[in-house]
Order: C-alpha cells, then sequence, then structure tokens
C-alpha cells in the first residue's frame, strides 16, 4: 500500500537540511511555475524519500549531483528494473522520517557541530526503570492468590500501567510508523551491496525492528499493557536512531537520492521531446523547439537571448503567459536535473524567480497594486543577493494607471536587468523603447498554426476585436474604438 502526503510532508527535507547556499527557488516562482504539478508528474511512482529529494533539487539545484546515475540508468533498462525491485519497499512507508533525523537549519547554526546532533530529544533516565512497574504488579498479582491484601497494590498499579499506556499511547503509534519507515529505508540501503555501510545498515534495521514474540497474535496485547513492551520498545528505538544519527542521514541521504534518480530515469524514458542540457554563461539561454512538459500538444519554441533581457510582446491570447512559464521551468529543470524539453538547450545554471500571478488579497487588505509592488520589492531584494539571476515577469504593475505603470515598470526593470537576466511580457508595448537599451524586443506570432518569437514589437492590438468576438454590442464596439483612437495620438508613441 502506497500512503499520500501532503506537500509539506514533501517539503520537510528541504527545510531540514542544510542550506546548499542562495538561489532557492521561493514560493510565489514555484506557485507561478507551476511546480507542484510539475514535481507530481516527475516524481510518479517515486517513494516519499524520492520525492522529497526530487522537491530539494527543484527548489535549490542540484543537477551535477545526479545526472551521471540517470544518465546509467536510462542506457541500462535492467538495471532500472533491478534498482526499482531494490526500492519498492520504500513506497510503504507511511511516515517520513527527515524530521527524526535532521536538526533544524536555525537550530544547527547555533552549535559547532551540527552533524552530529539529533533532533530527538534524550531517553528520560526514568525509562531504565520500567521493568520494576510489571515486575511488582506480577509479584502483587501472584501474592493476591494468597493473601487477599496484596490485591490492593496490584489494583493500583494495573491502574498505573493502564496510565502509562494512555499517556503514551499517541508518541508510540506515531513513532511505530516512524521506525517502520526507517527499517525500509535501511533495507532499501542493505541492498545495495557495494555501498558503504551496507552491513551496519542491515544492523540497524534490525535492532528497530520488534522482536517476533512481543508482536505475536494474542501475545502482543498482554506484553504491552502488562510488560510495557512497546513503552521499552519507544524508548529503546529512540535512544538508537539518536545514536546513530548521523549514519541515518546518510543512508537516507543514499536511499532517497537513488529513488530520486530512479524517478527521473522512469520519467526521462517515457518522454519523446527532452535533451541534456549544456551549462552556457550567464546571460546566455538557447532553446530549440522548447515544450512545457505538462501541455501535452505543446508547440516548439525558439528562444535565443545572449548578454540581453528581453521584452516580450504579442496579441491578447497567443500564449505569451505559456512561453514565460516554459522557460521559466525549462531553465530549473536544467538546473536541478540537468536537461530541458527541447531538441537542443544552453542555459545558465542560476536561481530563476517569477512573478506572474498577483492578485488583490482581500483578507489582508492589499490591493493588486500593492502585491505588485510587495513582489516588485522582493524581486529586487533578490537581485542584490551575489549570485545573478532569471526573472520571469507576465504583466507588470497592472494595478495603476496607464502612466504610473510604465513609470514605475521601466525603473524596476532596468534594475533587475543590471542584476541578471529579464524575460518580461507586456500590453504596454511603450516599454520597449524604455527598455532598448537591456531589452531585445520580441514580438509572439502564429505562422502556419505554429508560434514564432521574432524580432519587433507588436504593432495591432486585438483587445477591441475580441470585445465584439465576445458578444458585445456593435455600439459599444465603436464607441470603445472611438475612444482608442483619441487616446492613441496622446499616451502611445509615434
Amino acid at each position: 500500500m502506497e500512503y499520500p502526503f501532503p506537500d509539506s510532508a514533501v517539503a520537510r527535507y528541504d527545510e531540514l537540511a542544510a542550506s546548499s547556499g542562495n538561489g532557492a527557488v521561493d514560493d510565489q516562482s514555484w506557485q507561478d511555475l507551476l511546480l507542484s504539478p510539475y514535481l507530481a508528474e516527475v516524481g510518479a511512482g517515486a517513494s516519499i524519500f524520492g520525492r522529497q529529494v526530487l522537491y530539494r533539487r527543484l527548489r535549490r539545484g542540484a543537477a551535477l549531483a545526479s545526472s551521471g546515475r540517470v544518465r546509467a540508468l536510462l542506457a541500462d533498462s535492467g538495471a532500472r528494473e533491478r534498482l526499482a525491485l531494490q526500492l519498492a519497499p520504500l513506497r510503504k512507508a507511511s511516515a517520513e522520517v527527515t524530521g527524526s533525523l535532521f536538526v533544524a537549519v536555525a537550530d544547527a547554526a547555533a552549535t559547532t557541530a551540527p552533524v552530529e546532533q539529533s533532533p530527538l530529544p534524550a531517553v528520560p533516565r526514568w525509562s531504565a526503570w520500567l521493568w520494576l512497574v510489571p515486575l511488582a504488579f506480577l509479584a502483587s498479582a501472584v501474592a493476591s492468590v494468597f493473601w487477599l491484601s496484596a490485591l490492593v497494590p496490584a489494583v493500583l498499579l494495573s491502574l498505573v500501567l493502564m496510565a502509562i499506556q494512555i499517556a503514551f499511547h499517541a508518541r508510540i503509534q506515531q513513532w511505530a510508523a516512524i521506525a517502520e519507515a526507517l527499517q525500509l529505508q535501511l533495507y532499501a540501503h542493505s541492498r545495495q551491496a557495494d555501498a558503504p555501510g551496507a552491513a551496519h545498515a542491515a544492523q540497524l534495521r534490525a535492532g528497530l525492528a520488534r522482536n517476533a514474540f512481543s508482536t505475536a497474535p494474542g501475545v502482543a496485547e498482554y506484553a504491552d499493557w502488562v510488560m510495557l513492551a512497546n513503552l521499552k520498545h519507544y524508548f529503546a528505538t529512540r535512544r538508537l536512531v539518536r545514536d546513530h544519527a548521523p549514519f541515518l542521514r546518510e543512508s537516507y541521504e543514499l536511499a532517497a537520492g537513488l529513488d530520486a534518480d530512479l524517478a527521473l530515469a522512469r520519467h526521462l524514458s517515457a518522454q519523446a521531446h527532452w535533451c541534456w542540457a549544456e551549462e552556457g554563461w550567464e546571460q546566455e539561454i538557447h532553446l530549440r523547439a522548447v515544450r512545457h512538459p505538462l501541455l501535452p500538444d505543446a508547440q516548439p519554441l525558439e528562444l535565443s537571448l545572449e548578454g540581453k533581457s528581453a521584452f516580450i510582446s504579442g496579441q491578447n491570447g497567443i500564449g505569451k503567459s505559456t512561453l514565460l512559464r516554459t522557460v521559466g521551468l525549462n531553465l530549473l529543470a536544467a538546473r536541478a536535473f540537468g536537461f530541458c524539453y527541447a531538441e537542443a538547450a544552453r542555459v545558465p545554471n542560476l536561481p530563476v524567480y517569477a512573478s506572474m500571478h498577483n492578485e488583490d488579497a482581500l483578507d489582508g487588505g492589499e490591493s493588486l497594486y500593492q502585491s505588485e509592488l510587495r513582489r516588485a520589492h522582493e524581486l529586487l531584494a533578490l537581485a542584490k543577493e551575489p549570485q545573478r539571476a532569471v526573472f520571469i515577469i507576465d504583466e507588470i504593475f497592472r494595478g495603476t494607471n496607464h502612466l504610473e505603470s510604465v513609470s514605475a515598470s521601466a525603473a524596476v526593470l532596468e534594475q533587475l536587468a543590471g542584476r541578471g537576466t529579464v524575460l518580461v511580457s507586456s500590453h504596454n508595448v511603450v516599454l520597449a523603447q524604455l527598455l532598448e537599451t537591456c531589452c531585445l524586443p520580441l514580438l509572439v506570432q502564429k505562422r502556419a498554426d505554429r508560434l514564432v518569437l521574432t524580432p519587433g514589437v507588436l504593432a495591432e492590438t486585438n483587445g477591441l476585436t475580441l470585445l465584439a468576438q465576445a458578444g458585445f454590442d456593435p455600439s459599444l464596439e465603436q464607441r470603445a474604438r472611438d475612444v482608442y483612437k483619441r487616446l492613441s495620438g496622446r499616451l502611445l508613441p509615434a
């Protein structure tokens, strides 16, 4: 049986593991570029272990760490099948284990040797004396056969045993699922005969398992409620995990990394259009016949930038937003996994940040323009990081009037282009002239049922044509066109 896990569980490893540097994809970029459904597509069939590693790679980038093994698995279908059999038990895990293995980054920073730490608290000293309670109960129970007065302490001790079970029941149940998942992890590790620590993994797995007698039908209930076998096992295994935390972290990264690489190899073997990405210099993006992997009928596009950002224009509904998401997702796939959904790709190994879906937040009292200002402020802060970045922006500053929108957009985009590569789409085509020193103007057009990018700026808009096609009254459409002609001379460049 495979258990479903919420997104928060999938993200847990990334939250806890030590940071690998700047450049992690932030939350809004994750949402705007639709990375959650993409991760579900890439990680189909992977366990919680593999999905956690895939999430971390996509969030922070790690192509060089995994592409070699993925390439080897792709080249050998037999090796994929053998590894799939060895890792299959991981999918039976009903709990994620990183919360019991990895110290939170903030906590780890406060110590000189975080690698030796465990997030589990020390086992209380009184747990070593637990055996006295069942022993006293059994002695009282036996004595009550001969002395009736001994029945009183027997009853009291039975209540103590019951109280202990009630107090620890939830914690024991929760830990049992974690201990079982750790056993599955260690089993997968031990199956890798050439992996370091395989024998040790097998020993630890045996130490985490309960003995057959205490779990036998008809015995387990008495062993737990009378002898506190489950509580003793709870404390013993937590001590074991705490004492071997560094090795268990290494074991997790081995098993989870293998599962992630297997998922990537399985994903790529089912793809018709993909390529290994070449790493270009920081202001170089070349994508030939690039596609969006979540769109089955996606049209291939060509994009070539070197040394400049891009201002993208095009008619309403032609696919500018899809184009931006396609580029952003492929850049992150190259950074995280080493491949793109294209015929050829040469791209920079840089963070990618997006601003594509700002909305009013009525519950927080934030208007559309305020949310756009907040996001622009966040992007400018990210642009100050030592590492350059790629910024994907769709329709900047829609929430204010035309003149203020153009003015603010030009100022923000110029600063961002000075610290990275900007791909921005906007219906404010006057921005193309204002940004001509840093942004190459590109026009999205449909030719022979294909989308193409050509140098230039949109000359003829179709917003009013769509107004007519939407069923509005012809007189309303004509009035709109009259107003448009009057305003064009004042607001649009000659």
